[in-house]
């Protein structure tokens, strides 16, 4: 096999490797400098010394191993004819090895047999940070199989995140993606990287074939939260067709952090939104109070409150009574990040099904949109696991008490079908409940109440009480 080796050049912008602001770089294709053509007759003055001193590369190099093949088998790694990772599968990116810069042999194998080879190539790595990523497929049936490197930027991106998308599915034509509909990366190719930079917080990815207007329909959608000071890789791996692929493996977006900074701010703590809801069937109304103040009073049963603005930070919670601040059912530090959240007051005072307790919800209240987003929350203690189905078809499974799913759906009326969850969703309906979704806007759903109420410590029977969080 060595004999039919050849040396691997490392690309960077404009070859393998595209980075720029944004994607509409990608594509151009220029061969790395230092062809035959370009090379000079040495100096006769020059100093022997001198070109001794350039023959040896400087530095270090952060090299990782990306498995994005979807067709082949688990492989190991071997540096220099050293096993370096072993029995790596589809989807997995290795941390990164540390190498004194220089040309490196690698070769991949199928993992545990070393005759299997799939990758025996020289790879010249410079001083830097790279990603070894396996592409394409062994069938070959949309894109040969291949090892492309890829220089990484660790550098820090300061107040913004930066993010690295890779198409690796092979029966994907070049893509664009989308955030409401406005470019982020275009016209990306197979085996080709964009960079951009963006501030920290919540996107909703829009994958969709590439045109020159950016406005092909949406094929896929991936919500990506990033952070401040934080690079990331994105790598599109998988079949959009599975069926007519020789792997079934769907069409996927995984993201790795590639590097974290500390950001240096002297802002003040960021903003959290709490609301409170009582959905606990056999307590009294209440009172709430946080750090001491009373902020609700007198909350009946299947109130959710507005939202209280605060400073980020933790804070003492508690709940009484209403108007009897001896008679106390919770009271806990509960610590608040950046965000928004519903403080629900679960469960029974009597604990015939459930204990009470105050759950805390993280409430995602970004724009959905041309959907609509809908969280389900169980809170009816007698209730056993659930699905919720439409026409018969799952849209929420096997939710627990206690429990909160959220899934986006198009603008419009709906009747959700509830049943004891089944293997198969096929329950018999308990309880329907029809609602009607606008675009744009966030609904909470709260199942309450008790499904055999003459038997519970409330006469309050099952019902769906919905909000909107947002819109």
């Amino acid at each position: 096999m060595s004999d039919s080796r050849r040396r691997t050049v490392l690309k960077t912008a404009g070859g393998i490797v595209v980075a720029g602001s944004l994607a509409g770089c990608l594509g151009d294709e220029t061969e790395p400098a230092g062809g035959p053509e370009d090379e000079e007759e040495p100096d006769e003055t020059e100093d022997p010394d001198d070109d001794a001193e350039t023959d040896e590369p400087d530095g270090e190099a952060g090299l990782r191993v990306a498995h994005l093949s979807p067709d082949a088998p688990n492989v190991d790694v071997f540096v220099d004819g050293d096993t370096v990772l072993e029995d790596v599968p589809f989807r997995t990116v290795s941390e990164y090895l540390e190498l004194p810069a220089g040309t490196y042999r690698i070769e991949v194998t199928a993992a545990g047999d070393p005759d299997a080879v799939v990758f025996d190539e020289d790879v010249e790595v410079p001083a830097g940070d790279f990603t070894a990523a396996a592409l394409g497929e062994l069938a070959e049936e949309n894109e040969p199989f291949g090892v492309d490197v890829f220089e990484d930027d660790l550098s820090d991106p300061g107040e913004n995140a930066r993010v690295r998308l890779v198409h690796a599915s092979p029966d994907a034509p070049n893509v664009d993606v989308t955030v409401d509909g406005e470019p982020l990366f275009e016209d990306v190719a197979f085996g080709t990287a964009g960079t951009v930079e963006v501030p920290p917080g919540d996107y909703k990815l829009e994958v969709r074939p590439a045109t020159p207007d950016t406005d092909g329909d949406v094929v896929d959608n991936f919500k990506l939260s990033v952070q401040a000071g934080t690079v990331y890789s994105a790598f599109a791996v998988g079949y959009l067709d599975p069926d007519a692929a020789p792997a079934d493996v769907p069409f996927a977006l995984d993201v790795v952090v590639d590097a974290e900074f500390d950001v240096d701010t002297d802002e003040e703590p960021g903003e959290t939104d709490l609301r409170v809801a009582h959905l606990s069937p056999d307590a009294p109304n209440v009172d709430v109070f946080v750090d001491g103040d009373p902020v609700l009073e007198d909350v009946p049963f299947r109130a959710v409150s507005e939202y209280l603005e605060l400073p980020a930070g933790t804070y003492d919670i508690e709940i009484t009574a209403a108007g009897d601040p001896d008679t106390v059912v919770f009271d806990e530090a509960v610590e608040l990040s950046e965000g928004a959240f519903t403080a629900a007051a679960l469960g029974e005072l009597a604990e015939e099904n459930q204990p009470f307790s105050v759950e805390l919800y993280e409430d995602d209240l970004s724009d959905p949109g041309k959907d609509a987003r809908v969280r389900l929350v169980h809170a009816s203690p007698d209730a056993p696991n659930v699905d919720v189905t439409v026409d018969g078809e799952p849209l929420f499974e096997d939710v627990p008490f206690g429990a909160a799913g959220a899934v986006e759906v198009p603008a419009g009326e709906y009747e959700l079908e509830v049943r004891p969850a089944t293997p198969d969703t096929d329950g018999d309906v308990v309880a329907a409940f029809d609602v009607d979704l606008a675009a744009g806007t966030v609904y909470s759903g709260f199942a309450v109440g008790y499904l055999d109420p003459d038997a519970a410590p409330a006469d309050v029977p099952f019902d769906l009480d919905v909000v909107v969080d947002a819109d």
